[in-house]
């Protein structure tokens, strides 16, 4: 693989490129939410972080340098991280994470405004149709997603730091999302959790709350 890491840097438009593309898929969620403000600063940091150290300046290696006396080699917390094991493979592999999430992210979206577009029509309805019919929260999954693929392309010490982070403050704003929507939907709301997964589909689960359904039908 020629793309080394050496030849990324001073690219000072893709870092801008880079942070608007990715920054666009927070438009796809209710970043107005004062919930969601934290988890969606972090998310832009990260892609931030990432944008930086790809395309501007490699920040990581440059402290590690000073740390360890010499500068380590291209995929250790700077270069592509999955190069010396995987080759072009590893990059596709960051780029299919990526792909992934950024389906879900817009899918929800969609999914949501279909039914809220109209605050007349949409108001008070539980959303269980399309990707929320099998999972409750896609776009933070998406959100993950996208972060583990950039981390499987190019990981930095900021990053790693950030994504963990990310993780635990998507999953506390979806529990609490959820604790509101069982407070507003009740039983309703119950049933939809024990068919659908968190993050991830639950196909038993949702399989065995369908037959529920059916019966008491």
């Amino acid at each position: 693989m020629n793309d080394t890491a050496v030849s990324h840097f001073n690219q000072w438009g893709y870092v801008i490129f880079w942070i608007i593309l990715f920054g666009l898929f927070l438009f796809f969620t209710p970043f107005y939410k004062k919930s969601q403000r934290k988890p969606a600063s972090v998310y832009l940091a990260f892609v931030v972080a990432l944008a930086l150290e790809m395309f501007g300046v490699p920040l990581s290696m440059y402290g590690l340098t000073w740390i360890f006396g010499k500068a380590l080699p291209d995929g250790v917390l700077w270069g592509h991280t999955l190069n010396s094991l995987f080759g072009e493979l590893g990059l596709a592999l960051s780029y299919v994470f990526i792909a992934i999430g950024a389906v879900l992210i817009i899918w929800g979206w969609k999914d949501i405004y279909k039914y809220y577009w109209s605050r007349e029509e949409g108001r008070g309805q539980l959303v269980t149709k399309g990707i929320y019919g099998i999972i409750r929260h896609p776009q933070y999954t998406g959100f993950w997603l996208i972060t583990l693929g950039m981390l499987f392309d190019w990981a930095t010490l900021p990053m790693l730091i950030m994504y963990p982070l990310l993780l635990v403050l998507y999953y506390r704003l979806a529990r609490k999302e959820e604790a509101d929507m069982e407070a507003e939907f009740g039983d309703a709301y119950r049933q939809y959790r024990r068919r659908t997964g968190m993050f991830l589909p639950k196909l038993f689960g949702r399989a065995e709350g369908e037959r529920k359904q059916a019966r008491q039908s």
